[in-house]
C-alpha cells in the first residue's frame, strides 16, 4: 500500500481514487506541523512505514543576482525543509520497521548547471549535505537514507515535455552535446532505482547521492 502526500486532500484525491492500494496523506510538509499531519495519516492508514520517498521540490525561481530573502526561504522550504521535516516526523516509525528514505534531488546540487537558478542549486546542495550528514545518526536507529540526483527527466506536464514540443531541434542538440546517452530519462527508470535503494537488496547503501543523469554531470 502507498500513501500519497499533497498539500490538501483535493490535490491527491484523484490519484488516490485511481489506485485501490493508495491512501491520501495530506499535509504541507514544508512546515513541521504539516509533515506530522501527513505522516500520522499514512501511519493510520497503513499501520507502519517501510519506505519514505521525499519528492517535494521545484526549480522555478529568479535569475542569479535577483534573489530576495523571501525567495531564498520559499525555495529552501520547498526543496530542503520539506525533506528534513518529514524525515523527522517519520523517523521513529521507520526505525520500528527497519525502513529507509530516498530523497529525489538534482544534479544541480552536485555541479554547476548552466541556466539553473542559484536558489535551487544551493538548496539541493544543502539537501545532499543533509543526506550525507544524517546518515550515521539514522543508521544507529536502523534507518537508511540516500538521495537520487536526477538529470533531465521527461514526463507528462514536465518542462522537458513542453520543450520537446516547442523546440524539438533545440532539445535534440542539447542532448547530443551534453548528455552522453543522447536522450531524456523516464519516470519508470527513476522508480526502478528508488525501489532498489529502498529495498533490502541495497541494505549496504546509505548516506550516498546517486547520480542518475545519462552522464550529463561529468565534472
Amino acid at each position: 500500500m502507498v500513501a500519497v502526500n499533497g498539500r490538501s486532500l483535493l490535490t491527491v484525491s484523484d490519484l488516490v481514487g485511481r489506485h485501490h492500494r493508495a491512501i491520501a496523506a495530506p499535509g504541507d510538509v514544508s512546515c513541521p506541523s504539516g509533515a506530522k499531519t501527513a505522516v500520522d495519516a499514512a501511519l493510520t492508514g497503513m499501520g507502519g512505514l517501510d519506505l519514505l520517498v521525499c519528492n517535494v521540490g521545484g526549480g522555478d525561481s529568479v535569475q542569479p543576482g535577483k534573489e530576495t530573502p523571501e525567495e531564498w526561504q520559499r525555495v529552501f522550504a520547498l526543496n530542503l525543509w520539506s525533506t528534513t521535516n518529514v524525515v523527522e516526523a517519520a523517523r521513529h516509525a521507520l526505525a520500528d520497521g527497519g525502513g529507509s528514505v530516498v530523497c529525489i534531488s538534482s544534479i544541480c546540487g552536485s555541479t554547476v548547471v548552466e541556466g539553473a537558478p542559484l536558489t535551487y542549486s544551493v538548496a539541493k546542495a544543502a539537501l545532499h549535505a543533509y543526506v550525507r550528514g544524517i546518515a550515521a545518526t539514522l543508521a544507529s536507529e536502523g534507518v537508511r537514507i540516500n538521495a537520487v540526483a536526477l538529470g533531465n527527466v521527461i514526463h507528462e506536464g514536465s518542462v522537458w515535455e513542453r520543450r520537446s514540443i516547442d523546440d524539438p531541434e533545440g532539445v535534440e542538440a542539447l542532448l547530443r552535446e551534453g548528455v552522453p546517452v543522447g536522450r531524456l530519462g523516464t519516470p519508470e527508470e527513476v522508480a526502478g532505482l528508488v525501489a532498489w535503494l529502498g529495498s533490502d537488496r541495497a541494505g549496504f547503501a546509505t548516506g550516498s547521492v546517486w547520480t542518475f543523469d545519462g552522464g550529463q554531470a561529468r565534472q
